[in-house]
Order: C-alpha cells, then structure tokens, then sequence
C-alpha cells in the first residue's frame, strides 16, 4: 500500500514555518514602499510628507532585522533584498529630496553633491555586506545610511518648520550633503548601540530619559530636536576618533624583554 502523503492544511507546522519567513520581509517591503513613496512626494514638492515617509522607513527598517532574529528567520535572500531596500530608502530617496527642495538652484555644484551622497550610500551598504562577518558589532565603520539619511532630510524638516526655503540655503545643505555622504564612505567608526541588552534591568535614569525624548518628540519643535539629535550622531564619530589621536601618537612602551 503506497505511503499516503500528509495534507497540506493552514495548521501543518511545516507550512507554518515556511511561511514565517515572510514577516521580515513585509517590513522590508514596507520600508522600500515609504522610501518609493519619498520620492513621489519630492517629485510633488511636498517635502513634509517625503521626510516623514523616509523617517517611517527608518522603523520599518530597524524592525525587519529584529523580526528576522527574534522568528530565527534569517536568509541571504533577506540580506540582500534589505540592502536593495536601503539604497532606495536611505540612498536615492534622500538624495532626491535635498537634490529638489535646495540644490536644483545650483545646477551643477547640486547634482554633484546629491550624487556624491547616493554613490556614499552605495558604496557604505557594500562594504558593510562584505564585512559584516569581520567588523567589530559595537561600532559602524562609516556613518550609517538611516543616519545619513535622517541627517538629510532632517535638515530640510528643520528648516521647513522655521519657515526657511531651500532657495536660502543651498550652499548649506549642499554642504551637509557632501559631509553626510563622505562620512559613509569613511573609516570613522560610530556606535551601533547592538551591545544594549533590552532584556536586562536599566537604572531608572534610562526609563526617565526615555519618558522625556518621548515628550520631546511631542513638542511643536520635533522636526529641529530630531535634526539636532542625528547631528550629534554624526559628529561623534569624528569627536572620539580626535580624542583617540593622543593614543597613537604616544604609544605605550614596549616592555624590555630580558636577555636570553
């Protein structure tokens, strides 16, 4: 008598555990959408909404890789379709933006700088594909691509919320651009807070300061704290790589080895 073969229903666990294997891949998806959405946004000349869309896919993004860890979900196909996704959402997307709300005035000095920015974010994300084995997980070798992006768009968020054009600071953000995108491509390193265990007990400063951010974020002056907040982001690396200066100029000596 030939083996019967088991159904294939919604409660057979193999499905079930293939079927898993989609969860990080909608959050990816949705990030890539709000990155798409960015884009049609800034075509449109509402910056707002571009902004806003591509803080979103900065959630999604972050959530998508937890999902994955947490579900034990991980894949290659996972890996690559994310770093597909952070080119659009934190590469082409913020270039974009910048590229029409400030630096469209400037000709070719501004679609230079937005290129330069979208090749940094490029060449970031295919660094960190092929070193992601070998990197030390406490720190980012390069400026993030979500910060660089948050460092973009943020910048138009704050000025847009004072009321400032991007007509009366392109050089400004033409500046930030470039800076953003060559801190990508840089061997500064930044932290990649990973080495925060949430499952662990806090002190009861960390719930308060969180309580507070959270405040923050709620206030009339969101758009420039957020801004700010990235800001500090971005020039930590560089503050701790100049405190580390002293170090390798003076290194500690040598300890004599007795004679043999």
């Amino acid at each position: 008598m030939p083996e019967l073969k088991p159904r294939k229903t919604l409660f057979n666990p193999e499905l079930k555990r293939r079927g898993i294997y989609l969860l990080p891949s909608l959050f990816t998806t949705a990030a890539l959408f709000f990155g798409f959405f960015a884009i049609v946004q800034a075509i449109q000349g509402d910056f707002e909404k571009a902004a806003a869309a591509i803080f979103i896919a900065m959630i999604m993004d972050g959530l998508d890789g937890r999902v994955a860890r947490l579900t034990h979900t991980q894949s290659a196909f996972g890996a690559e379709y994310d770093s597909l996704s952070d080119m659009v959402c934190f590469g082409v997307a913020p270039a974009l933006v910048i590229y029409e709300w400030a630096l469209l005035g400037i000709s070719r000095p501004g679609w230079i700088a937005a290129f330069i920015y979208c090749a940094g974010a490029a060449l970031r994300l295919a660094r960190f594909n092929t070193t992601l084995e070998v990197m030390d997980k406490r720190y980012f070798q390069g400026l993030p691509s979500p910060a660089a992006a948050a460092l973009v768009v943020g910048f138009v968020w704050a000025m847009m919320a004072q009321g400032v054009s991007g007509a009366e600071v392109r050089w400004l953000a033409a500046f930030i651009t470039v800076f953003a995108g060559l801190s990508m491509v840089s061997s500064v390193r930044f932290y990649s807070f990973k080495d925060i265990n949430l499952k662990k007990s806090v002190p009861f400063v960390v719930v308060l300061a969180m309580v507070l951010l959270f405040a923050l974020f709620s206030s009339p002056y969101a758009a420039e704290i957020l801004f700010g907040l990235f800001c500090v982001y971005g020039l930590s690396g560089y503050a701790q790589a100049l405190l580390r200066l002293p170090q390798k100029k003076n290194p500690p000596p040598a300890e004599d080895t007795p004679p043999v």
